[in-house]
């Protein structure tokens, strides 16, 4: 069985070797992110020159993605490197503080002090240290220690319930972007967007950054991991000026706490499946697997139930950045989907009900997946230039693979990351009938199908032409 659910994996320390990333990609790998919130844009243009080299070496082309930091708001440093809180204590968070120590800490984020007033609580270092501010007078919060323990520098700070003023992008964030976009990504990450405006401003700065550098648009994900953003306006205009968003439940989960995470991460999905974007899942759904060869039974629950909610792709952060066991990790990972998605239940006839298409391709798009279903296909091929026919299919659940054909390189590593969507490099005949010839040999070479197998095919006349899907095509394999 194919695996639909995609799987993204971060490279660092523990996977950026050629040896490494080659048995990843073999294990199941299918999007490369670059975390931006570490190292320099010297050290990421270095790890996507290497997947494009791997890429090219085992003949599949993979998506790369650029996760932005965003507005991190962090303490300053401790003059010994950390200070032990002790709950019920006072301590002060201080703008003009330079080094700190068990009474006071300085901040990156100046206007803190205006965001917050007395009553609020601010957890630091993912919600292990919880302080209520009593306070606010000048550049100095004054609070009082509800959950103490050890703090360390640069710990991150997040209000609980959210509403701190920071903008989606940072100066840094802009200049990354534009490095991302120059080094040729495919995805760029958003962190921290409050609402559809932040999404609106990151794509102006996109689109320009694409035209100066000649490369193709970049699909932008929104990271929804602000109390603000899961707002029903604010992630209705997220969803819609965004290619994909991503379930950050890390950040998210502090702000709006954990119990509500798992309730907003089904919400999310289905909201974006139907607007026609795909789905990411993120934060800790291996964190086991850093040390351990083997993942919890939570966690496999957790990967599983992220999978029977319809995400597109599952992350990987720690765990193959720097965790011991990168490799098996996705191993584990690809099994879990897998096993996960023989349980999807195929409700193709009731999903169609009461919808209406106003475009040729997506009518043949949709009508490929309900004759694949009733025929009992063994594959579905969409002849394909910009991507579109199958990223319509994959909003549906069919227990029949899509297979995406297309001489287009960036189209093939935007769809790595589409549930259920294989893409292939075919550099197809103009002539229609030698095309499709093609597909039907291409996919007997995979062993994705055999003679005697029922394939139905889209393709568009004439051939060539983004948008152009027009027909549907059923073919027994000869």
């Amino acid at each position: 069985m194919l695996r639909a659910t995609k799987i993204i994996a971060t490279l660092g320390p523990a996977s950026e070797k050629p040896a490494v990333l080659r048995d990843m990609i073999h294990a199941g790998l299918d999007v490369v992110r670059l975390n931006f919130s570490h190292g320099t844009v010297e050290d990421h243009r270095a790890r996507h020159d290497l997947v494009r080299s791997i890429c090219a070496e085992v003949g599949r082309e993979l998506g790369i993605m650029a996760d932005l930091q965003g507005p991190k708001i962090r303490v300053g440093k401790f003059a010994d490197g950390k200070a032990i809180l002790k709950e019920g204590a006072p301590f002060i968070l201080d703008v003009a503080c330079n080094l700190g120590n068990e009474e006071r800490v300085g901040l990156d984020y100046k206007n803190l002090p205006n965001d917050v007033r007395a009553g609020d609580r601010l957890l630091l270092n993912d919600g292990l240290i919880v302080l209520r501010v009593e306070s606010v007078k000048g550049g100095e919060i004054h609070t009082r220690v509800e959950l103490g323990g050890a703090l360390s520098n640069n710990k991150g700070i997040n209000r609980a319930g959210g509403g701190l003023t920071a903008p989606a992008l940072t100066e840094k964030d802009i200049l990354d972007l534009d490095a991302a976009i120059a080094m040729g990504v495919d995805f760029v990450a958003i962190s921290f967007p409050k609402d559809g405006a932040d999404m609106a401003y990151a794509r102006k700065l996109a689109d320009a950054a694409s035209a100066k550098h000649g490369v193709p648009k970049v699909k932008l994900i929104a990271k929804v991991e602000r109390a603000e953003a899961i707002e029903p306006d604010a992630l209705n205009s997220i969803i819609a000026e965004s290619d994909g968003i991503m379930v950050a439940r890390g950040d998210l989960a502090i702000e709006v706490g954990n119990p509500a995470v798992p309730a907003l991460q089904k919400r999310m999905i289905k909201l974006a499946r139907e607007a026609d974007k795909f789905t990411i899942t993120a934060t800790q759904m291996m964190e086991s697997m850093i040390s351990a060869p083997v993942p919890t039974r939570a966690e496999v629950s957790d990967v599983a139930n992220a999978v029977l909610d319809g995400t597109d792709a599952v992350m990987l952060s720690a765990e193959s950045a720097t965790g011991m066991y990168p490799v098996k990790t996705i191993e584990q990972m690809a099994e879990i989907c897998i096993e996960a998605e023989k349980s999807e239940q195929v409700r193709l006839d009731t999903d169609f009900l009461d919808q209406t298409f106003t475009r040729i391709d997506q009518t043949i798009a949709l009508g490929a997946l309900f004759t694949a279903h009733h025929l009992h296909a063994t594959a579905i091929a969409a002849l394909t230039q910009s991507g579109s026919t199958p990223i319509w299919m994959s909003r549906h659940n069919i227990h029949v693979p899509i297979f995406a054909l297309t001489p287009s390189i960036s189209t093939q590593r935007v769809l790595s990351t589409y549930r259920n969507v294989t893409p292939l490099g075919l550099a197809l005949s103009s002539d229609r009938d030698t095309a499709l010839a093609q597909v039907e040999q291409r996919l007997k070479e995979l062993g994705a199908v055999k003679t005697g197998d029922t394939i139905v095919l889209t393709i568009g006349a004439p051939m060539g032409s983004p948008g152009g899907t027009n027909t549907l095509k059923i073919v027994n394999v000869k």
